[in-house]
């Protein structure tokens, strides 16, 4: 079910965005009262979509902070999922993996010509990632950056529009993560991964330049 603008559905949409959050935290977002808050998630509770869990913080009793569900993510949608599914085990049936490769790599070869073009002229390393994170978010995946505490930056993608497809062959994971490689010059390492249970996928990109052999990932690469 594709969400509308309810407040519940923006409740959930923030959610997503941002991860687990406190019923303050929810209502400071949304410009309602904690009540109206409370009184949603009781319902989504109900049905299943989002669920408690209690962080303690020193003495008192513990504060709930909501996440989605397994229900909850599934409100978001998978572009074409069926049909998706559908074809890649066709093709890997009547034709053989290396065909499925053959088909990853020509996806990445055109994603990585038009990200590429969109790119071009970008004053430095900071610049690229946003404009990135501009592209993906474009496409589907909610995606946001940061400058990461360690250094580097940090770029997540907050919803996988083909998760089901990802789940299926990590071959469009690897060559998602070899896409960001590719695009930006420097190290990009996986440190989240939907696949794997995380919320969100997330990167961290160094400002060192790539050394082919050297990064590191969640999944192979």
């Amino acid at each position: 079910m594709i969400l509308d603008n309810t407040t519940a559905d923006r409740l959930l949409f923030l959610i997503k965005q941002h991860g687990p959050l406190l019923g303050s935290e929810i209502a400071a977002a949304l410009g309602v009262t904690h009540e109206a808050v409370r009184q949603h998630l009781v319902r989504l509770e109900a049905d299943r979509l989002v669920a408690p869990v209690a962080e303690r913080n020193g003495v008192g009793r513990p504060a709930r902070r909501w996440h989605l569900t397994s229900a909850g993510h599934g409100r978001f949608p998978d572009t074409h999922a069926d049909l998706a599914l559908a074809l890649i085990r066709t093709v890997a049936d009547e034709f053989g993996e290396a065909a499925l490769d053959r088909l990853i790599e020509r996806r990445e070869a055109a994603t990585r010509a038009e990200y590429a073009a969109a790119l071009s002229g970008s004053a430095d390393l900071k610049e690229r990632v946003r404009r990135l994170a501009e592209l993906r978010s474009r496409d589907g995946y909610m995606a946001a950056w940061a400058e990461a505490p360690e250094g580097g930056f940090l770029l997540v993608e907050n919803h996988c529009p083909i998760c089901a497809a990802a789940m299926l062959c990590q071959g469009f994971c690897r060559a998602e993560l070899g896409l960001f490689r590719t695009l930006l010059g420097v190290r990009v390492e996986r440190v989240e991964h939907i696949p794997l249970g995380a919320r969100r996928c997330a990167y961290h990109i160094s400002v060192e330049e790539r050394k082919d052999g050297l990064d590191r990932s969640t999944v192979a690469d």
